[in-house]
């Protein structure tokens, strides 16, 4: 069989072209072929093929996906479709799915290029390179799937299409590559490896003037653009040119100069960046804020935490990612930041901490551009040094922790889009974001570790109250605490509040506190202060809603007894059960209702009661 995913997807079976019609099972199949061999997870595969919405039928549905691509495979390539715990795998060898070719000829490629053999260089590369049809997964309807696969395999494509001109320039065919190279320098104007190779391909061909405004036209690029000069090597070969150096000149024999005399050789690329990231002063930035007092609980989630930072790196490079959401005021900041201070000394190079205000009373949400020049400012560069657009600091940012020991903390973001141009490169750092949103893209896309918090336990509830309130005024009265404790639905920040309460009423029993919360819910929990008043933060999730998940939201509070299936929603809201369904998932996502068991769904405790408030004061009324 033939599998084709670097342009228009194709399949053929003995030369006969297969219809694959559906455009779920394209999707399906590109994402298995992408990965031929490995076990892909079924939730996996569901957020692809929905781009990040699975319904809640998504695992029914993918194995009905699974059976009608089988059948589309025919006699040949039904069988190689596996079922595999936890999820699905395609058997197809190299030789047979193009993407998998195309990365075994640039590894050879780039193999041979190292070894100096540039025939065998050149003739690997050209290989792959023919190997591509137009932009790859076309045909394949999921936005999902071409971010997570589309740059990394465009990126490759360039590589591998810099060093097999980087080889015909060694083996003397500097003439015919130069409109070649004019044209990926218009298309790639930041890069300065192709910039270089035209350089030396002009000055080769005799046209060194040209060479040399190729230069000045890089610099000024680089310097409008970036705010940055050129990288070491592209200023040395510009020094070679107009010294006129024979050291770029091609031997008699047809050979090439030393590699380093050249400065275009394919490992080591230096960005435009490189001279800040190399004379920027060794700053140690301790930036985290206070850790939250009378921390309790959550011994599960923070053992879990340290358990992957003891893990050996072994062969990943890729920063490992932490997604620590939750609803509104169950202690994700807390959590965070506990166990942010008491590994802080494996992170010899510092801590790095931003409060992205995805969430907030009447603030805008940070932009990852302020937040960078705020880290690049706490790593020593000065503001005058800052380039001018937000991917060459991001660039800098990435150059700046690379190889660095980091401890990089989120707290609060909108979205996934908002965190990854803040991610470092580098697998010695360790990211943690804090969320109301499930930040799946993340986890998807960049492998994150997802901690999802729900409410105390009643032991760690207790705790709480007993750290703040003392153990002999809570063993007093042993049912006033049972009770303050199911009134706060062992919400950690309701707790706090109600203990924050009492500790400035030390002569009022427990059950009178209780009892004022049981009368006045919300109202008891009011601080006057934003960040800690239950009913404002609740608002903040509440806002960020569509106009129809926000109606849900009310009608559940409408109907306390109900319980919650996309269908008995969907009869409740007047809607019908596929705009119910995207509702629910909706208000799951923001962690306003729980998703007890597949397609039942819960809304308890003050979030029962901020959805009621909330109805009561947005129904109309008829006159």
């Amino acid at each position: 069989m033939e599998f084709s995913l670097l342009g228009p997807l194709v399949v053929r079976s003995d030369d006969r072209l297969l219809s694959i019609p559906h455009g779920k099972q394209r999707t399906l199949l590109a994402a298995l072929l992408a990965h031929a061999g490995e076990v892909i997870p079924a939730d996996e595969l569901a957020e692809l093929l929905w781009d990040g919405c699975p319904p809640l039928s998504a695992r029914v549905t993918l194995q009905n996906y699974v059976k009608r691509l089988r059948q589309a495979l025919g006699p040949l390539g039904q069988a190689r479709l596996r079922t595999h715990r936890p999820g699905y795998l395609i058997d197809a060898s190299a030789d047979e799915v193009d993407l998998l070719r195309f990365g075994a000829l640039c590894a050879a490629g780039h193999a041979a290029a190292r070894q100096g053999d540039w025939d065998q260089a050149a003739a690997q590369l050209r290989t792959a390179l023919a190997l591509w049809r137009g932009q790859p997964f076309t045909g394949v309807p999921s936005e999902l799937l071409a971010l997570t696969e589309g740059p990394r395999l465009n990126e490759m494509r360039v590589d591998a299409l810099e060093t097999r001109i980087d080889a015909d320039i060694h083996l003397g065919e500097h003439v015919p590559v130069i409109g070649e190279l004019g044209r990926l320098v218009a298309a790639e104007p930041l890069r300065e490896r192709p910039r270089a190779l035209l350089m030396l391909a002009l000055h080769r061909s005799g046209r060194g003037t040209e060479a040399l405004a190729q230069y000045r036209d890089a610099r000024r690029t680089l310097i409008r653009d970036l705010g940055l000069e050129p990288g070491p090597r592209l200023c040395q070969l510009h020094r070679q040119i107009l010294a006129a150096d024979p050291a770029l000149d091609l031997a008699r024999t047809g050979g090439m100069p030393p590699r380093a005399a050249v400065g275009t050789s394919p490992p080591e690329r230096a960005g435009p960046w490189t001279a800040v990231a190399e004379h920027t002063a060794v700053v140690v930035p301790r930036q985290l804020p206070a850790a939250v007092a009378h921390f309790t609980g959550r011994q599960a989630e923070t053992s879990a935490l340290t358990r992957q930072l003891d893990q050996p790196a072994g062969a990943s490079r890729a920063v490992t990612i932490w997604t620590v959401v939750g609803t509104a005021g169950i202690g994700k900041t807390a959590l965070a930041l506990y166990w942010s201070h008491r590994v802080a000394n494996r992170f010899r190079d510092g801590q790095l901490y931003a409060n992205l205000r995805g969430y907030g009373p009447r603030v805008t949400p940070a932009t990852p551009g302020e937040v960078i020049r705020g880290f690049l400012g706490a790593l020593g560069v000065p503001s005058a040094e800052l380039p001018a657009r937000l991917e060459a600091q991001a660039a800098l940012y990435r150059s700046l922790l690379a190889d660095r020991s980091m401890l990089v903390l989120l707290d609060n973001a909108r979205d996934a889009e908002q965190v990854r141009p803040l991610l470092p490169g580098s697998a010695a750092c360790v990211v943690v974001v804090t969320s109301r949103d499930q930040l799946t893209g993340l986890v998807v896309a960049e492998g994150a570790y997802p901690v999802s918090l729900g409410l105390l336990t009643e032991a760690d509830a207790a705790e709480l109250l007993t750290r703040r309130l003392g153990a002999a005024r809570l063993s007093a009265e042993p049912e006033a605490l049972r009770e303050l404790i199911g009134l706060c639905a062992r919400l950690p920040l309701a707790l706090a509040v109600m203990a924050g309460r009492a500790s400035g009423r030390p002569g009022v029993p427990l059950a009178r506190i209780a009892s004022e919360l049981r009368a006045a819910r919300l109202d008891a929990l009011a601080t006057g202060e934003p960040a800690t008043d239950l009913r404002a933060v609740l608002s903040w999730s509440y806002g960020c809603l569509t106009p129809s998940a926000a109606a849900m939201f009310r009608t559940l509070g409408l109907s306390p007894s109900l319980d919650i299936t996309p269908a008995s929603a969907a009869a409740a809201a007047g809607v019908d059960p596929k705009q119910a369904r995207a509702a629910l998932i909706e208000l799951t996502r923001a962690h306003l209702i729980e998703e007890q068991a597949p397609g039942r769904f819960a809304l308890y405790g003050l979030l029962q009661a901020y959805a009621t408030e909330r109805a009561a004061a947005e129904t109309a009324i008829p006159a």
